[in-house]
């Protein structure tokens, strides 16, 4: 592996596991039953952005790049009502992180640059590139974690006064 190679791996690793201490930080104080409420009639609810970005990264880096055979089934990422327990939407969770960090891991510096395509990504030509987008989503839905529980606190606040 050459250094360039090596520093890619390294700073993809530290994104994904500061990804994984952050909703973990997140959903820490919340019960089961908030991750699942949905403080407005429109937008998702915590555990479905879990579900959203757990079935995203076992997609996009799993059965493209790792080759684990994952099956996605995107809409009910959005709509699945079985309400898991926190801590199954967790563990689900951390094991797409803990593949994610082990595939990162696994690429040569030629596999950076190797030919990517997956269904609703037309942009990610490469493997490099999706890895990057994949982590830049998991971003953006962290910042819409941290809305809804400011919003769940404040509802339970608002309640208990």
């Amino acid at each position: 592996m050459t250094a360039l190679s090596f520093k890619v791996a390294s700073a993809f690793e530290n994104q994904y596991e500061m990804i994984r201490g952050k909703i973990h930080e997140l959903v820490a104080p919340l019960s089961t039953e908030q991750i699942w409420r949905r403080p407005y009639p429109y937008g998702n609810s915590i555990g479905h952005l879990l579900l959203h970005l757990t079935g995203n990264l076992n997609y996009y880096i799993g059965a493209q790049i790792a080759d684990t055979g994952y099956i996605r089934h995107r809409d009910r990422e959005f709509t699945d009502t079985e309400n898991r327990a926190k801590e199954q939407v967790l563990a689900d969770f951390d094991r797409a992180i803990s593949m994610v960090v082990a595939t990162v891991k696994k690429q040569s510096p030629e596999d950076w640059s190797s030919a990517y395509s997956a269904e609703r990504e037309p942009e990610s030509k490469d493997r490099f590139t999706i890895i990057l987008r994949c982590a830049s989503h998991a971003n953006h839905h962290i910042g819409q974690i941290i809305y809804l529980c400011t919003e769940l606190t404040k509802s339970a606040t608002q309640k208990a006064g």
